[in-house]
Order: C-alpha cells, then sequence, then structure tokens
C-alpha cells in the first residue's frame, strides 16, 4: 500500500481556481497572500525579513481556516485505506492542520468522498453533507469517486458525486496515495486562503443566496430519483463537426 514517503503528487485538481504563481513556477510573488493597504507584496515581504508582519482581518481569518480544517471520520471503499494511511505518523496529515477525524458531521467542515459511492449509499452522503455546517468543503478521492471509476457501467453504482453535491478538489488516482491526499489538502488550502469575507466576491457561506443544502434522493423502483441535482451537475456538451 505505501512505499517511503515521498513530496506529494501534483494530482490533485482545484475544481474553479487557477493557482497562485510562486517563484518554482517561474511567477514573481514571494508571498502567499496578498498585500494589505498600499503596500505592495515585495514591500511586505521585505518589511518581513526585518521582523514586521504585516496583515488583515481576512488574511488571519483564512489563515486560521486554512490551517484547522477538520475532515469527517467516513469512508466508503479501498480509497478509505490510504485515507486512513494518510493520518498514521507515517504521513501524518496533522502537520496539516487536519489532525482530527470528527465522527459527527456536526463537528467537521470537510468531507473526504474516498471510494465508490453506491446508489444505495448515495443518499446517505448527500444527508451527511446537508448535517455539516458551513463552511464547509468537499474533496473527491479516487477515481470511483469522481466517475464511477472501474465500476461506472455498474447499474448500482453513482457515476461521480458531484452529481449531488459540490466538489471542491478532484484527486484522480485508483487508489491515490496518501501524499496525493496530501497535495489535495494543500490545494484546498490555497482555495480557502483566497476567499474573500466581503462584496460580490465573498465566499459562499458568507452569502445568503448561495445554496447550503441539497435534495437527498430517494429509492426509486429502477433508480435514485432524481438521478441527478441540475443546479449542480450537467452533463458536458461535446462539440460535433457539421
Amino acid at each position: 500500500m505505501s512505499d517511503a514517503p515521498s513530496t506529494p503528487s501534483p494530482a490533485a485538481q482545484p475544481l474553479d481556481e487557477s493557482r497562485r504563481s510562486s517563484p518554482s513556477e517561474g511567477g514573481n510573488a514571494p508571498t502567499p497572500f496578498p498585500a494589505a493597504g498600499n503596500i505592495s507584496d515585495a514591500e511586505r515581504e521585505e518589511l518581513r525579513r526585518n521582523g514586521i508582519l504585516l496583515t488583515s482581518l481576512e488574511e488571519l481569518y483564512n489563515w486560521g481556516r486554512a490551517n484547522s480544517i477538520w475532515p469527517l471520520q467516513f469512508g466508503l471503499a479501498c480509497c478509505a485505506i490510504e485515507m486512513i494511511a494518510a493520518a498514521t505518523a507515517r504521513f501524518d496529515i496533522a502537520r496539516f492542520g487536519a489532525e482530527i477525524f470528527r465522527p459527527s458531521p456536526r463537528q467537521a467542515d470537510l468531507m473526504i468522498v474516498s471510494g465508490t459511492v453506491t446508489k444505495k449509499m448515495a443518499p446517505n452522503v448527500v444527508r451527511l453533507w446537508n448535517q455539516m455546517p458551513e463552511p464547509k468543503y468537499c474533496i473527491a478521492m479516487g477515481a470511483c469517486a469522481i466517475s464511477g471509476g472501474p465500476f461506472k457501467q455498474g447499474y448500482n453504482v453513482l457515476k461521480g458525486i458531484d452529481r449531488f453535491i459540490p466538489v471542491d478538489i478532484y484527486i484522480p488516482g485508483c487508489p491515490p496515495r496518501p501524499e496525493a491526499l496530501l497535495n489535495g489538502l494543500i490545494e484546498l488550502q490555497k482555495k480557502i486562503q483566497t476567499e474573500k469575507v466581503a462584496g460580490p466576491q465573498a465566499a459562499k457561506h458568507l452569502r445568503s443566496d448561495v445554496q447550503s443544502e441539497f435534495p437527498v434522493p430517494t429509492y426509486g423502483e429502477h433508480d435514485i430519483i432524481p438521478t441527478k441535482n441540475p443546479d449542480v451537475w450537467s452533463p458536458p456538451s461535446l462539440p460535433r463537426k457539421a
């Protein structure tokens, strides 16, 4: 299951956010946060080197949330074994502030959907998501959670949990290694650190017009009803040549 720990793989893919530039990627931004007030990032970095720290309430707010993510303790299939391995001393997810896997959705703010989501289990996953308080985030871990994986054609398998709840980070693989999950967690932290606390671009948990809970599907005669939530997911359109 696991060899020696290595640098987290760059496999995780954030849903709707462009990555911030870094010196290693050829960018010229030396600091991870935007500057406060009229001081540029370069000027603030120079002050930091001289022992003067400047920040804003938004940065403190996001820094605290990004480094205290509490995942919900539940797993669905074999990817959950890799998720459990990420919490052991060998990989130690606690280094990233996600130390405590919470047994109750009321105390968790991160759902890691790890493994195959069957149609029998899908209503329970959505119900757990609705029971989590805002702000909350979702990581789809593994090919099965993203698209059904090798069981996609099965009559009893949901072809992606993003058909019913919004997903923030996708981690491909079958199964992804613990390093990939750690990389996904880092990508989620980057997303949290760029969220706004006010204005039209405010984070979704601070806006009253953004839905927090979603309809729970029911068991029908041949399938779950509805088969997807059109407010969350729609099938991709493929351009066809005339």
